[in-house]
């Protein structure tokens, strides 16, 4: 057999469990050095939320976890709530990951709560991702498979990042990559926990 690449790529071609060997180990590959690679190129995340123009209620959210846990954002009325929804394959939602956790951490034992929703994927390519964090994420991450819960609240790309103030409605977002803890949100998330 032959092996240069246009050989290579019709032996791929006719051989359905090479070429699902060769996408596998692509992925692999793209989640082991894409994110750092990338990351290199792109531009910086932003640091601001855009205010809502009406403070209407945010749509129902109610998904499991990981762990198959269900949450509800109903339940978390009394507590201002970052909505962030996002991909493992979107370069910009694993960039603010980290700072995600950061957020998460400096906001802990407050009336604040994180819920970054996954869309579209099950928990193990979720895991595949956040084990190759140089950090553990403690807040929940839900499964959005059906993409029904993106199309309630009108997420037109990822990632799309939602504030709910402790009424339960949306008082700012942003799409688009973001760094969470950087002084400025955390001084707009301040300012709407203490309304």
């Amino acid at each position: 057999m032959k092996t240069d690449p246009v050989h290579a790529a019709r032996a791929r071609e006719d051989n359905p469990k090479l070429a699902g060997r060769t996408a596998n180990l692509l992925g692999a590959l793209l989640l082991a050095l894409g994110a750092p690679a990338l990351a290199a190129g792109l531009p910086p995340l932003s640091h601001s939320l855009t205010a809502a123009a009406a403070k209407n209620p945010a749509p129902a959210l109610k998904l499991k976890d990981l762990d198959g846990q269900l949450h509800d954002l109903a339940a978390l009325k009394g507590k201002v709530v970052l909505v962030n929804f996002w991909a493992t394959w979107c370069p910009p939602c694993r960039r603010e990951m980290p700072s995600m956790e950061r957020l998460s951490q400096a906001f802990k034992g407050e009336a604040f709560a994180v819920l970054a929703v996954d869309v579209g994927e099950d928990a193990d390519t979720i895991h595949a991702f956040t084990s190759q964090l140089d950090t553990a994420l403690h807040f929940p991450i839900l499964l959005d498979s059906t993409s029904r819960a993106m199309q309630a609240w009108k997420v037109a790309g990822l990632p799309t990042t939602f504030l709910v103030d402790k009424q339960g409605r949306i008082v700012a977002s942003a799409i688009g990559g973001r760094e969470f803890d950087h002084p400025d949100m955390v001084k707009a998330i301040r300012e709407v926990m203490g309304k």
